[in-house]
């Protein structure tokens, strides 16, 4: 084939540039030679089009496209290979469908497996990378939508309509099988091809559903706002502070929360315990929510539910509860606008707003865990502190912790969009999420927050290594209390008087033998270091960001008391 004749890969290319994707997310597989022949072409001849990025496994590329599309909130291209690719992929995507992040995955199959017209694909299909129903079979449980293009005349369309649908609401990953027959066959451009895809379009409730929304807040002497990921959505935050205040509506921000939502420094934010600010309220407005209660049998009886959402019942969700009274739908950010719209419309009794703002304080920090007499590990509260104190106010926190979870949402007291990011879904994708948030947004600081556990569950080598290829400068914070604490909780839940507990004789909880991890980031050109006592704290920190910030990334293993 010669530059004069087209193939499959120079389609992908294309539809991409009509996507505006900028950067095509990989970890190679031998499927994609025709676009890598299509890139060597674009840059030749000096085209415009996406950049590409070549990672060493799947799950960072995976990764590094959720982090850059939480960012961007443009759809996103990831190739990986074959079902085995996809396969070790599956645990990002199945998080980029739980975070919202629109993507489109693909990867490759055979469909002639050398017996076929045109170029023979190799023998590797036939022996070793076929499945059966196909890859898109596979996919089809954790992608909100997967298919397999049959035509290169139908490739270009194919990927913009995945672009598409994955950007609709719920956002999500898609899936397309491309078998490598189709990318090799040549590709005759139609006329369509080059014309920029339009952004989707803004979608907000009706006026009588808006008006009915605002009479009910005007109405209620004790209602109270939870949401989990208002602040993912364009303008989510901005417009819920503005809704909040016009009315003092405490906001809650429950463990589930997955971002910044509302300034935590702000009064009416109060705190994270939804069962008690529920349990005197008259209207409970879940905004974003996928599992309010928990139970999911645990509504309020007393109180009306008003539901915000874009899509309110998640597809992806097995089972969802949640008991409204009422639904608005449409895009979070003009939803919320239009409400706070109907509400000073229909006249707000500012005498009861200014009432119910006097009796609301700022909710008092939680005090930090004693350290016992002889006790020399760092307590996590003050490392998140240190932070707080130390990192730049627009600095991105990425957090892959889970049984400091809550203390990071609580201690680093978020207050603008972007400033905090829990990591969805199985572990093993932070430091790719944060890369992803560095490549979106350069001149932004980023911190990453991990448990030693959720580290070892990271590509390590391949994501630092990455760091330092791609210039990703970012800061690694690992709580480190050398155990899967999460693991031994459980445990101690269900079999609180258990044999294990008697003969202290726990499983699946030991990390006493993990590597040394400062040791592990310097053979991979970042900076290490390891902390074990307090008052090493936020001078390592400082050092740590202060190399962050002359472009090498910094991990600092901290010795944690919990």
């Amino acid at each position: 084939m010669t530059d004069e004749h087209l193939d499959g890969g120079e389609a992908v290319l294309a539809a991409c540039r009509s996507l505006g994707v900028d950067v095509v997310f990989a970890s190679s597989g031998s499927e994609w030679a025709p676009v890598w022949e299509a890139l060597a072409r674009q840059d030749r001849d000096g085209t415009t089009g996406p950049r590409y990025v070549d990672l060493l496994h799947e799950t960072l590329a995976v990764a590094m496209a959720t982090g850059y599309g939480l960012v961007t909130r443009r759809p996103q291209l990831v190739l990986v290979h074959a079902v085995p690719g996809l396969l070790q992929g599956a645990c990002g995507i199945h998080g980029a469908l739980l975070a919202g992040v629109p993507m489109v995955v693909a990867s490759s199959e055979s469909t002639g497996y050398g017996d076929g017209r045109g170029q023979d694909p190799g023998s590797q299909w036939y022996r070793n990378l076929s499945i059966v129903g196909g890859p898109q079979a596979v996919a089809n449980p954790w992608t909100k939508w997967s298919t397999q293009v049959g035509d290169v005349s139908t490739l270009y369309s194919s990927v913009v309509r995945a672009a598409e649908i994955a950007a609709r609401p719920t956002a999500g990953p898609v899936y397309l099988n491309i078998p490598v027959e189709v990318l090799l066959d040549e590709w005759t451009p139609s006329a369509l091809v080059g014309r920029a895809i339009p952004e989707a379009g803004q979608r907000v409730s009706t006026v009588g559903d808006l008006e009915q929304a605002a009479r009910r807040l005007l109405a209620a002497e004790r209602p109270v706002i939870v949401t989990e990921s208002a602040g993912r959505h364009a303008d989510g935050f901005e417009a819920l502070l503005e809704l909040a205040e016009t009315l003092a509506v405490p906001v809650i921000e429950p463990q589930a929360a997955v971002c910044a939502n509302f300034p935590r420094t702000n009064p009416l934010h109060r705190g994270g315990d939804t069962a008690a600010a529920v349990a005197d309220a008259d209207l409970v407005v879940l905004l974003c929510c996928r599992a309010p209660w928990y139970p999911p049998s645990d509504r309020p009886v007393a109180a009306d539910v008003l539901v915000i959402d874009d899509v309110p019942h998640r597809p992806y969700v097995d089972y969802q509860v949640l008991g409204a009274d009422q639904y608005l739908e449409g895009d979070i950010g003009p939803t919320l606008r239009a409400l706070t719209g109907a509400v000073r419309a229909a006249g707000v009794d500012e005498q009861k707003v200014a009432a119910r703002r006097a009796e609301l304080t700022v909710p008092r920090r939680n005090a930090t865990t004693p350290r016992q007499p002889g006790e020399h590990w760092i307590d996590p509260g003050d490392v998140v502190d240190c932070l707080r104190e130390l990192l730049d106010p627009d600095a991105a926190v990425v957090d892959e912790t889970i049984t400091h979870a809550r203390i990071v949402q609580q201690r680093l007291q978020a207050d603008r969009p972007g400033r905090y990011s829990y990591v969805q879904g199985g572990l093993g994708q932070g430091i790719g999420v944060a890369l992803g948030v560095k490549m979106a947004d350069p001149g932004r600081e980023v911190a990453l927050v991990i448990g030693d556990g959720a580290m070892l569950y990271n590509p390590i080598v391949q994501s630092l290594s990455a760091a330092r290829t791609l210039d990703l400068p970012i800061l690694i914070v690992v709580f480190n209390n050398r155990q899967y604490r999460s693991m031994k909780l459980n445990h101690l839940r269900f079999y609180p008087d258990g044999v294990a507990v008697r003969e202290d004789d726990f499983r699946g909880v030991d990390l006493d033998g993990q590597p040394e991890l400062a040791k592990v980031a310097e053979s991979l050109g970042v900076l290490g270091l390891s902390l074990t006592e307090p008052e090493e704290l936020k001078a390592g920190l400082a050092q740590a960001l202060a190399s962050v910030r002359n472009g090498v990334s910094a991990l600092v293993d901290v010795r944690v008391t919990r």
